[in-house]
């Protein structure tokens, strides 16, 4: 100010006018004023170019970086509000980092193989347990189908149908590991678990597949068990009223003369219906202890289904079939009506139950029978194929049981799956010849 002044007072006495007098002035003042700004706004223009630093940083996730500002204006107060803000997520960084090694150590640890494929199909996180399934490869970055084709038909078939289902993996066709594994002689029973959810702004899906044979194997000695306990009862319940019409037949017939035996035939037919009673009873046990190998030989798939829903109305899925079928009609007809009779006694609507055939790729066979009704929870779910197991009052437990062992004596495999908007499909797979396994 006191430069510009001097130079108006100076420019006054030399007699120039007012307005060059104000030119000369301003351009006395412009540099001075613009040193002076340049002095002021340095400073701030350095914090203004480290908090910009420092927001990049939280962006690329580096929250390490502070500011040391000593100014008590409005930003002295935003840098100490940039620090505040960083510790604050740098501290919540550090919690989801512990939580998520947590998590990684608990899902490493599960004895269940999970799996994480991502929306391009291709598996994103993979534990332990799953890549021991698969023969100890490496998971991640392979695409699902890759997996798919990896594992044995029978798994193939439940993870390509999207559902949750219960099936059997072949030991000896497990990922790496050989057909004479001295532990391929049995098959291991496997639950699948399949969830779709989005994680940011993705659909992922997640599969889980827990390995539950020791547990079907404790629940099948249960089982046992209780078979054992309901033909000791039926046994006693029959063998016990027969045992005391004997005594009274006996009394009767020591009666002299013919005072007895207008009664004796009474006694005998009562006698007669409870021996055809227990071997009745007996014979739906025996047939599942004696299934013989079956006998194949060509089969047409209409007239087999044909034969079928005479007894068991159904509607076919789809077209049938013309090719035949190398099957035993006997047993297949079997299975048929025990999955048609269980589909009809879930509850849904008879005009629900389908069943559908179709040609595999691999040139062996897929019957599903489908229903909709009232399906089954986990715990039936596992339990549906043991023998004698049943979820119904009066039901014997052979059904699901008989059908799995004629399915696997034809070389193929039985498996349970829920349907999407209730009800359950039961999946059959045979293969389109082959030797059936011996039984012992």
């Amino acid at each position: 100010m006191v430069a510009v002044s001097a130079v108006a007072a100076l420019t006054a006495r030399m007699g120039f006018p007012p307005r060059s007098i104000f030119l000369a002035s301003l351009g006395a003042g412009l540099p001075l004023a613009a040193w002076t700004l340049s002095l002021s706004w340095g400073p701030v223009r350095k914090i203004l170019h480290a908090l910009a630093d420092g927001v990049r940083g939280f962006q690329d996730n580096d929250f390490s970086l502070r500011l040391s500002v000593d100014r008590d204006d409005e930003l002295g107060d935003l840098v100490d509000l940039y620090n505040q803000m960083g510790d604050a997520l740098r501290l919540e960084r550090n919690e989801i980092y512990q939580r998520e090694l947590l998590l990684d150590s608990l899902l490493q640890g599960a004895p269940m193989a999970m799996l994480l494929v991502n929306e391009a199909d291709r598996v994103s996180y993979a534990n332990i347990a799953a890549r021991q399934l698969f023969g100890g490869m490496r998971l991640a970055g392979r695409t699902f189908a890759e997996l798919r084709e990896a594992a044995p038909a029978p798994a193939r078939e439940a993870l390509e149908s999207g559902a949750d289902a219960v099936f059997s993996w072949p030991r000896g066709g497990e990922p790496g590991r050989g057909a004479g594994d001295p532990q391929g002689e049995e098959d291991e029973t496997y639950r699948l678990l399949q969830r779709r959810f989005h994680l940011h702004t993705q659909e992922n899906r997640l599969i889980v597949l827990e390995r539950i044979t020791p547990e079907l194997r404790r629940q099948e000695a249960e089982v046992w068990k209780k078979a054992i306990r309901v033909l000791s009862h039926e046994l006693n319940n029959s063998l016990a009223p027969v045992s005391s019409l004997i005594h009274s037949a006996r009394h009767l017939a020591g009666q002299p003369g013919d005072a007895g035996k207008p009664r004796l035939p009474e006694i005998f037919d009562a006698i007669d219906e409870r021996v055809r009673h227990l071997s009745d009873f007996l014979d739906g046990y025996a047939r599942f202890a004696r299934l013989p190998l079956p006998v194949r030989r060509p089969v047409s798939w209409p007239a087999l289904l044909e034969s079928v829903g005479r007894l068991f109305p159904f509607r076919p899925g789809g077209e049938m079939p013309s090719e035949t079928a190398f099957v035993d009609p006997v047993q297949m007809q079997q299975v048929l009506i025990n999955l048609l009779k269980n589909a009809a006694e879930a509850g849904g609507p008879p005009e629900e139950i389908v069943v559908r055939v179709a040609r595999e790729k691999s040139g062996g066979w897929h019957l599903e029978v489908l229903d909709r009704g009232s399906g089954m929870d986990d715990d039936t779910m596992r339990k549906a194929v043991l023998p004698f197991y049943s979820s119904k009052q009066t039901g014997s437990g052979l059904g699901l049981a008989l059908c799995s062992e004629i399915v696997r004596a034809h070389g193929g495999a039985l498996r349970l799956e829920r349907r999407v908007g209730g009800g359950i499909a039961v999946v059959c797979d045979l293969p389109e010849s082959g030797e059936a396994p011996a039984f012992s």
